[in-house]
């Protein structure tokens, strides 16, 4: 259940993006809104990109972030 609450980062072609919707890592793409354009039942409409794509849980990169500065030496 805990892994399920935790946030994903996704980086698509050397990018972070927040927008995606849907990925395959094996695959090379991702899923995002195609802007604001809807089908006529109101769904969505999606685009699917080709591109290295990264992802990881985002979480642990900011505890990570967050324990790094906590654990520099601080001149006197």
């Amino acid at each position: 259940m805990e892994v399920l609450q935790r946030g994903i980062g996704v980086r698509f072609k050397g990018r972070e993006r927040t927008d995606v919707e849907e990925y395959s890592i094996s695959e090379g793409w991702i899923r995002v809104a195609a802007g604001k354009a809807v089908d006529r039942r109101g769904v969505p409409v999606t685009v699917k990109l080709s591109g290295p794509v990264e992802v990881w849980f985002a979480d642990e990169a900011q505890q990570s972030e967050d324990g790094d500065s906590d654990t520099e030496a601080h001149p006197s």
